[in-house]
């Protein structure tokens, strides 16, 4: 069982008053007799980082690529701003596990490619991706290739190219798990400044309970069999302490740990 702190962190939510930038309701995936997910309602707060936490097979991805409209839901709905979702649009961006660039295009060419998809001007969108290419620190590499690039440098270009485009919500499946784990950290400090600096509401998927923890506003807690949310925890008033303290702080070990408790039993 989760300790009582938590319970009371769950609280906070009640008591949000910042607007709901997307809204999952009674959604349901099956594929053929297996129900990845089962009835699940979850609110993703605008201009906040969500982390969608659990085990191997709890529908993590699967709830973050039906809301990408990746994927269609054997029932229930999602709304973006309040506008239903029926398929892949501009007010989303999916940050890939796997990079997902094209090898044979520029870091430049990567990085602009969305902006190219929706008929931007070529100075127009090259101008923009320099910018966030200077942003997430690859300045000096617009001409390098996928292949030339180390994997944190790439994922750096998958990021890049889903902030170009400037969509509302940030879906990140998992982003950070290619990469060793200094770079792992650095990203994860990397995107505390993002979410403090950027109006944009994202949406991480992980199974590191210590970076769900560190990076999060809002930890949603997915067990499987069947995949529902287990717990709502808030731990946002880590952000006032700074990234240096956050890992030493207690409350931030206490609540790791009493995730972890309330996990253990589904690990397998």
């Amino acid at each position: 069982m989760v300790m009582s702190q938590i319970n009371n962190i769950n609280e906070d939510v009640k008591n949000t008053e910042k607007p709901i930038a997307v809204s999952v309701k009674n959604i349901s995936k099956n594929y053929g007799n297996v129900e990845a997910l089962k009835d699940m309602s979850l609110d993703f707060p605008k201009g906040e980082l969500t982390s969608l936490l659990g085990p191997s097979g709890c529908g993590k991805t699967t709830l973050l690529k039906i809301i990408a409209g990746l994927l269609e839901p054997s029932s229930g709905s999602v709304a973006v701003n309040s506008k239903q979702v029926t398929g892949p649009g501009a007010d989303r961006a999916f940050v890939f596990q796997d990079f997902a660039l094209m090898p044979w295009a520029s870091v430049l060419k990567n990085v602009s490619f969305g902006l190219e998809m929706r008929g931007m001007n070529k100075n127009e969108r090259e101008s923009i991706a320099q910018n966030y290419i200077k942003e997430v620190g690859l300045q000096g590499f617009e001409n390098s290739f996928p292949h030339e690039l180390s994997g944190g440098m790439r994922q750096r270009v998958g990021l890049a190219r889903a902030l170009a485009v400037d969509a509302d919500v940030l879906l990140m499946d998992e982003p950070f798990s290619a990469v060793d784990e200094q770079t792992r950290r650095k990203f994860q400090e990397d995107l505390l400044q993002l979410v403090a600096n950027k109006n944009k509401t994202f949406l991480f998927v992980t199974h590191s309970i210590e970076e769900a923890v560190y990076v999060s506003d809002q930890i949603a807690i997915l067990l499987p069999r069947p995949s529902r949310v287990s717990e709502i925890i808030r731990p946002s008033n880590f952000r006032a302490k700074g990234v240096d303290a956050i890992r030493r702080d207690s409350e931030y070990l206490d609540i790791v740990d009493n995730i972890w408790n309330s996990l253990r039993g589904y690990v397998e």
